[in-house]
């Protein structure tokens, strides 16, 4: 009986197989044999190597970046557009703050910011995404990668962003827009400011998010103050610069106040 039960199970690695879970080859056999199909390739578990690839390639080639802020915006945005050249003002005010500029690495906006840091000797990074129909990585970078997968680029945009300046976009944005929100409403992130540019463009969103998701209960009123709102390219690097020296202040008090509580404990 134990040998029956022992010719149909296996150990797999972590795993024990057993019945008809069994495959009729083993790891290395699948592996050296290259004449079998290639259908493997396309399989989830081959997937999740693919995406630690991604993290592994997005994580040794951005560490060594300086602080930075993510700029989005419509990648339909034209050249001659006031948008446009406001995306470019933007970057290249971020540069003189101190910032690299990062972007979603395409046309429209994202291009504008890129070209704006750039033009001023800034550093320019941009972060793309493989799509149906073909977006090539826009001219202005000094450091280009692309991803395959949404949710790898969206981790590496808040990991080495110390902001989001957001311009007008469509869903792509949005969906950038609140995952941030949403990141630090729930602390995952902090000292992370979040700016709208463009009142005209954002202010009806603002309105039905006051209007409909506070006054029902569904947010906070301090959820508001997370998100700031302009037209000024000037203010929108000074809404970040506050925003970061005003958390940098909160953490040298709070590390003060702790000195000072294990110092009267003693």
């Amino acid at each position: 009986m134990t040998s029956e039960v022992n010719s149909r199970s296996r150990r797999q690695g972590p795993a024990m197989l057993r019945g008809r879970a069994v495959p009729p080859t083993t790891t290395d056999q699948r592996l050296l044999d290259g004449r079998g199909p290639v259908d493997w390739v396309h399989a989830d578990p081959w997937r999740v190597l693919r995406i630690q690839a991604e993290f592994v390639e997005g994580f040794g080639l951005l560490a060594e970046l300086p602080k930075a802020v993510s700029v989005f915006g419509s990648a339909r945005t034209k050249p001659d557009s006031p948008e446009y050249e406001l995306a470019v003002d933007i970057g290249a005010r971020l540069h003189e703050a101190g910032y690299a500029v990062i972007t979603g690495g395409g046309p429209g906006i994202m291009e504008a910011a890129n070209k704006g840091c750039d033009e001023n000797g800034g550093l320019s990074v941009g972060l793309g995404i493989e799509l149906p129909f073909e977006q090539k990585l826009n001219d202005h970078l000094d450091i280009g990668l692309e991803f395959r997968y949404f949710f790898v680029r969206k981790t590496m945009f808040v990991k080495y962003s110390q902001a989001f300046v957001v311009l007008p976009g469509g869903f792509g944005t949005l969906d950038e827009l609140f995952e941030a929100i949403t990141l630090v409403q729930t602390k995952k992130i902090t000292r992370f400011p979040i700016v709208l540019v463009g009142t005209k463009f954002w202010g009806g969103l603002l309105d039905w998010v006051k209007e409909s998701m506070l006054t029902s209960g569904k947010i906070s009123p301090q959820d508001i103050d997370l998100i700031h709102l302009t037209d000024d390219p000037e203010e929108v690097v000074r809404i970040i610069i506050e925003g970061h020296t005003r958390a940098e202040q909160e953490i040298i008090e709070s590390r003060a106040a702790a000195e000072a509580a294990e110092t009267a404990g003693e």
